[in-house]
């Protein structure tokens, strides 16, 4: 009998797994999910007990007092009435005057805009820490925003004008003189309001860090200030960096 012609050597063998099947990427894409997942759960056991041990001390890393804030605030306001120029200058030189807190005062007068929750104003940064942050923000012809949710509470002494917030639910404006403090209060949330012209001494004391995507926020996807916001950036992380090395957390 005729033999049987053998197949050549290009002829079909069985087909095997390949390194571009879908079978190989879904594994590859698991095994990559896998290895996030288990970056993130090493960090957050190796942060969350560092977080919790300086939540229990947070109250330790305090330099300024809200009492003595809220007092010096209605003294400059007596002093110098609507004049919001000598009202700052009245504050900042007091508080150049106590020992505890001098050697964290900013007295560069720097001013820049500062937009956030959809209000738009200025500020003077009087003090930057990973744990406090003071002040002078208001401006000239009214604004409106919100306040943020923030990882601090936030005190905010009247000196000039009148602010007024909101809450869902109410039906009347909460109404804010001169002198008074609107605290709110770390987690909360409202709407404020300065119907004209109104500056304020601002305190917080908390997580101030987190707070810096709120006031980014508006830049990178509204106004595209890029000057204000790296100004902004610079003589925050400075004032940060210069408290932190004088041993001020």
């Amino acid at each position: 009998m005729p033999s049987k012609k053998q197949s050549s050597s290009g002829g079909n063998k069985p087909s095997g797994s390949r390194s571009g099947s879908p079978s190989a990427s879904s594994c590859r894409c698991r095994c990559s999910i896998g290895g996030w997942l288990k970056f993130f759960a090493i960090l957050f056991a190796i942060v969350a007990p560092i977080a919790y041990v300086l939540e229990q001390r947070l109250e330790s890393f305090y330099a300024f007092d809200t009492e003595h804030l809220h007092d010096l605030s209605k003294r400059a306001i007596a002093a110098h009435g609507n004049d919001t120029k000598a009202i700052v200058k009245y504050i900042v030189d007091e508080l150049n005057d106590r020992s505890e807190v001098a050697p964290y005062i900013n007295n560069d007068e720097e001013w820049v805009f500062n937009n956030a929750g959809g209000a738009m104003g200025a500020m003077y940064i009087i003090h930057a820490s990973i744990t406090e942050y003071l002040i002078i923000f208001g401006t000239a012809i009214g604004t409106e925003g919100h306040t943020g949710r923030h990882t601090a509470d936030d005190y905010f002494h009247i000196l000039t004008g009148t602010q007024t917030a909101y809450v869902p639910g109410e039906y009347e404006p909460e109404v804010y003189p001169p002198g008074s403090v609107h605290h709110l209060v770390r987690g909360t949330v409202k709407q404020y309001k300065m119907p004209e012209s109104c500056f304020a001494l601002e305190y917080a004391r908390g997580w101030i860090p987190p707070m810096l995507f709120f006031g980014y926020a508006d830049t990178l996807s509204s106004t595209l200030d890029f000057p204000t916001l790296w100004r902004t950036s610079v003589v925050t992380a400075r004032e940060m960096i210069s408290n932190l090395l004088k041993g001020k957390f």
